[in-house]
């Protein structure tokens, strides 16, 4: 019911289109049992994910992004009922067709925080972004050992070396100008990151946002939900914050700050500039674009701008 897609180019083609998508996705979900659910497609989100019915989501991943689906499983049963926020529990996973994998897990209550941001009253926001620390602190607390098998990088210091090797190359694909990209070698080489040896691995989300935290607007703008852990890695604690401060916090006055007192450490907002240019994801243009300028064109003043709150 769904075709192969192994390349970037059929990707493009098959994923998106919910009328290639959808067929099979009713297909699987009669074979596990939901044959007379609703299915609704999310709108957002990297991989097609569809509401089924109130109670359940279905996740498809193709075939090159199988191990993702890997990973969410594991880590969702993993975290399942150890986080002060309820997180999705995995109820089947698998393979489907053509190299397609899924899980199906439970659907959280509530709306995604990043629609309700702007609706939510300061009290209520200075709340939920104690709650997300809290449950940020206690993911960072797991013991990520039973799932080094499936979760990279593995060498935390040769990932970063990569990372650090392709740092300006990553950033001129996004388009960042040359006025920027002539500073980010310097930067980096001045900025200390701990070595693997003195790291304290932790199991991450890696994309800490508000898109992946949800609220109860009925419940007093209640924090109801963490999701989506198929980029999770083990690694640096501090390397979750990248995500913390782009896009929870986002510059707003204080709330990194009360972020850090609930988590329990505070970060130097050089290291945390110098992990955006290494992440995974990283894409400085965006940034600049969705948050606040720094006073001058420099990655320090940027450091200070974003995480320095």
């Amino acid at each position: 019911m769904l075709p192969e897609v192994n390349t970037d180019e059929e990707w493009d083609r098959v994923v998106p289109d919910d009328a290639v998508v959808r067929p099979g996705a009713e297909d699987l979900c009669a074979r596990l049992g939901f044959a007379a659910a609703r299915l609704t497609r999310y709108p957002a989100g990297s991989q097609p994910v569809y509401a089924v019915g109130d109670a359940h989501v279905l996740k498809l991943f193709p075939g090159m992004d199988a191990r993702d689906a890997v990973t969410e499983a594991r880590v969702l049963s993993h975290v399942a009922g150890r986080l002060p926020v309820p997180t999705p529990r995995v109820h089947d996973s698998g393979t489907y067709e053509n190299g397609w994998r899924y899980v199906l897990m439970s659907r959280l209550p509530g709306e995604d925080l990043a629609v309700a941001w702007p609706r939510i009253p300061h009290a209520d926001r200075e709340r939920i972004v104690t709650e997300a620390a809290e449950a940020l602190a206690a993911l960072h607390a797991l013991d990520p050992a039973p799932l080094t098998d499936a979760l990279g990088p593995g060498d935390w210091g040769a990932f970063l070396d990569r990372q650090r090797a392709g740092a300006v190359e990553r950033q001129r694909r996004c388009g960042l100008p040359d006025s920027w990209l002539r500073q980010i070698p310097g930067f980096l080489a001045s900025v200390s990151l701990p070595d693997a040896r003195s790291v304290r691995p932790a199991l991450l989300h890696t994309e800490f946002m508000r898109q992946h935290l949800t609220v109860d607007p009925d419940d007093g703008w209640r924090l109801t939900g963490l999701l989506d852990f198929e980029p999770a890695m083990i690694g640096d604690p501090a390397y979750d914050f990248v995500g913390v401060g782009l896009f929870v916090t986002r510059a707003e006055p204080g709330l990194l700050t009360r972020f850090m007192k609930a988590y329990g450490r505070t970060y130097d907002p050089r290291q945390l500039l110098a992990y955006t240019l290494l992440h995974v994801y990283s894409n400085l243009p965006w940034y600049l674009r969705e948050l606040p300028a720094p006073p001058e064109p420099t990655p320090d003043a940027l450091a200070e701008a974003w995480f320095g709150q």
